[in-house]
């Protein structure tokens, strides 16, 4: 387990994480398990979430990890019932559950008369791929919201944050669907700010730039381990000229869950990406 970047108290603190069985909300349940936090890692594969939460648990930590679907408002109640069994009600809850699907894609960057039927245009989209992600990313954010918010009325320190993309900001060639419901959790994360404010919950989002993950391979490399012409326009926007390594996330992470260090901070999403949303292509 990698040694935090600095350290914040979370002790007794109930973390709730969705999608914690991913690369990104893993790394993020390991890092918020040194805190002396109690991490409760939620996700569709239990086993994988549980491999996290045991590494937390082996290294002194609180955690323990509980099958999700979040896109089913009874399974979200039935994780959260048996956390506040566990650990008690959620003071942080990081909504990370998201992803793509390649019906929502398409295989041109700029459309071309000549390639209808030769290729995957945005006419061929998949109506049902296209509201799986919109549903993945922003009805899996909404209704975790709804059930763990609810946990943190009348208590103080209480925050959410959303994991949006640098998608939301300038829109990627390729994936409408999935740059659009990114779009969304960013409005979301700050309509949400305000809605709660009067009650003293924060919500704040991260906006990950380009890691290179599972979930993008196809997309950054070829079969063969080289990089794929993507990778080299992503490279080229990075100012900083690189992929971002996950625990680079760790530090915006922190200081969002810290009240003493970001207490006045609502309804903003951090990006961090190298540069890439700064830098013009001049």
């Amino acid at each position: 387990m990698k040694k935090l970047p600095f350290q914040i108290d979370l002790t007794d603190k109930v973390v709730v994480i969705t999608g914690a069985g991913g690369l990104i909300c893993g790394e993020f349940a390991l890092a918020l398990g040194q805190t002396g936090a109690k991490i409760a890692l939620l996700d569709l594969n239990e086993e994988a979430a549980q491999r996290y939460a045991d590494e937390i648990v082996a290294a002194g930590g609180k955690a323990k990890g509980y099958k999700c679907n979040v896109l089913e408002k009874d399974s979200i109640q039935a994780a959260h019932d048996a956390i506040v069994e566990d650990f008690g009600k959620c003071d942080i809850l990081i909504n990370g559950a998201g992803g793509n699907n390649p019906k929502a894609s398409t295989d041109d960057e700029y459309f071309e008369e000549s390639h209808l039927n030769n290729m995957k245009t945005f006419f061929d989209l998949d109506q049902k791929g296209v509201e799986f992600v919109f549903n993945l990313n922003y009805m899996g954010t909404l209704l975790p919201t709804q059930v763990f918010a609810l946990d943190m009325i009348g208590k103080t320190g209480c925050q959410i944050i959303n994991i949006s993309s640098m998608n939301a900001y300038t829109p990627l060639t390729k994936i409408p669907a999935y740059s659009g419901a990114k779009a969304a959790i960013s409005n979301f994360t700050e309509w949400l700010a305000t809605h709660f404010s009067k009650v003293g919950i924060r919500c704040n989002g991260i906006a990950p730039g380009f890691f290179s993950t599972a979930q993008n391979k196809a997309l950054l490399w070829n079969e063969d381990g080289t990089p794929t012409a993507r990778t080299g326009k992503i490279l080229a926007g990075t100012p900083m000229g690189r992929f971002g390594e996950v625990d680079e996330l760790v530090g915006a992470l922190l200081f969002l869950c810290c009240e003493e260090a970001s207490g006045f901070v609502n309804g903003v999403v951090i990006p961090v990406d190298g540069g890439f949303h700064a830098y013009s292509g001049v």
